[in-house]
């Protein structure tokens, strides 16, 4: 990605947060890097080198900046082709993709070759895919150096390397420090626990309050909770054939544009994952700038809102079902039926968690009658159990990581599954900003319309942000629908 230094510079000096994450300001004089929200003193411009992503600072051998940060930076977000590509492919990275299957394995997943995949990196990035991951691993645990007391050794496996050695040598070489002198650099580090809690940056505003209530009205009992402002969920995550399973919480930092999120033990073992599924979910990559320009007035005053992700495609699906012409409360209590009558026990300390979400083995093997049992139509129980089998076989991928086209195309071809359920699932499981349930009620509602053709007609100037244009659509009806 070309960078124009005049204007990095002038971001920089300004510590604007509309650029956080979009650039990394490397200084020459110091041999540092930071974030353009760093508030150390300004360098001179003449010794400032920028560059578009921290793996491409960190390559030219620059060290993180210890005031700012720069590993809790919001990442970018995935919009055209070459962006969506590099977007799902460190997504997949940090699902293990790369230690599993290699580059070869991670580009056999993405459909495209390994020269391009490097190109896209290269442009978009300025390191190959290979560079990228170690940084993002060397960045990881140097947040859990400074967010807690997890041992090296833990904090060393829980940011995915392989061996203690290797980490130690590599942390040495890249910042010049070892990871017990990070730590020890860091007096205020919270004590040690069973959950370590981490920071995830964002790009204000942020509709936090908009956010926690969309998800709040769609809860799962059981799985998940809203409670004095913190969303808390359970989750399992299979990684080489096992399954670990645990809990999270989520909280607002609005003081540094961030996230706090407390990972159970039980998920440290998958925590990349953990932590990109929490990013996605809470949309923590959005520029709500351009979107709110893109949207031509949808926005104003409501510029922080967000598109509520995912930390479970399958999950997401499955409500989507539920929800067919339903209300709201209707679908909620349809899914908290499901999730008790079959989903796995899991142990946590709080009393409104109880359950993991089945994943789609557990319900590809269930019967019609058996999930009809639980209130829900037989014909939505059949398009579950079709759903669960497509994924349980392989054939769909319900995540960000996922080609848009061919998933929807996909979705479409099971039985039950019409254009709103895929167009939500593409929303909010597969992240993509364009994706326009145009036959939505609350869509037509709220725009006076009852012909989808001229909903979809009134939306074309929306384009690609229409997606956020159905939250500020469904925003204005108080959340009515979906």
């Amino acid at each position: 990605m070309k960078l124009d230094p005049a204007g990095c510079y002038r971001a920089f000096a300004a510590r604007d947060a509309r650029f956080d994450g979009r650039f990394f300001a490397g200084v020459t004089s110091t041999g540092i890097y930071c974030r353009p929200v760093c508030t150390a003193r300004l360098p001179r411009e003449e010794n400032c080198r920028f560059f578009p992503s921290a793996a491409a600072a960190e390559g030219a051998g620059f060290r993180p900046c210890l005031l700012c940060r720069p590993e809790v930076a919001p990442g970018l977000p995935g919009t055209d082709a070459g962006r969506r590509l590099a977007f799902a492919a460190v997504r997949l990275i940090n699902e293990g993709a790369l230690a599993e299957g290699g580059l070869a394995g991670l580009c056999d997943r993405l459909g495209v070759t390994s020269r391009h995949l490097r190109r896209v990196f290269g442009s978009l990035l300025g390191v190959s895919p290979v560079a990228f991951a170690q940084t993002q691993r060397l960045l990881l645990a140097k947040s859990l150096l400074t967010d807690t007391a997890m041992p090296v050794t833990d904090v060393a496996y829980a940011s995915g390397f392989a061996s203690l050695r290797r980490f130690n040598a590599l942390f040495r070489s890249r910042y010049g420090l070892t990871p017990t002198a990070v730590r020890q650099g860091e007096p205020g580090r919270l004590p040690a626990g069973d959950a370590p809690t981490l920071t995830l940056g964002y790009r204000p505003p942020y509709d936090w309050d908009g956010l926690l209530g969309f998800l709040c009205l769609r809860s799962i009992g059981g799985v998940e909770a809203v409670a004095d402002g913190v969303y808390r969920r359970t989750l399992a995550i299979s990684r080489n054939g096992v399954v670990h399973a645990g809990w999270l919480a989520v909280a607002h930092a609005p003081a540094k544009n961030a996230v706090r999120v407390t990972v159970a033990a039980g998920l440290l073992p998958v925590l990349p994952a953990v932590l990109t599924r929490v990013s996605h979910l809470f949309d923590l990559a959005c520029d709500p700038a351009a979107i709110a320009a893109g949207l031509a007035g949808l926005a104003d005053g409501h510029e922080g809102l967000r598109l509520p992700g995912a930390a479970d495609g399958f999950e997401v699906a499955v409500r989507a079902i539920l929800g067919q012409q339903v209300t709201v409360a209707g679908a909620r209590t349809l899914a908290r039926r499901f999730a008790a009558a079959f989903g796995e026990p899991v142990s946590t300390p709080f009393a409104d968690l109880t359950t993991v979400f089945p994943g789609p083995a557990r319900v590809a093997g269930l019967t019609v009658d058996a999930i009809a049992s639980q209130g829900i139509l037989a014909a939505r129980a059949r398009a579950i159990i079709g759903l669960a089998r497509a994924m349980a076989e392989g054939g769909l991928v319900l995540s960000p990581a996922a080609d848009v086209a061919a998933t929807r195309a996909a979705l479409l071809a099971l039985p039950g599954i019409g254009a709103w359920t895929a167009d939500y699932i593409a929303m909010r499981a597969l992240a993509w900003p364009d994706a326009f349930p145009h036959t939505d009620f609350g869509v037509k509602k709220a725009l006076g319309e009852t012909d989808p053709k001229r909903v979809l007609e009134r939306a074309a100037g929306w384009r690609p942000w229409r997606a956020y244009a159905v939250m500020h659509l469904w925003r204005s009806l108080q959340g009515e629908t979906a």
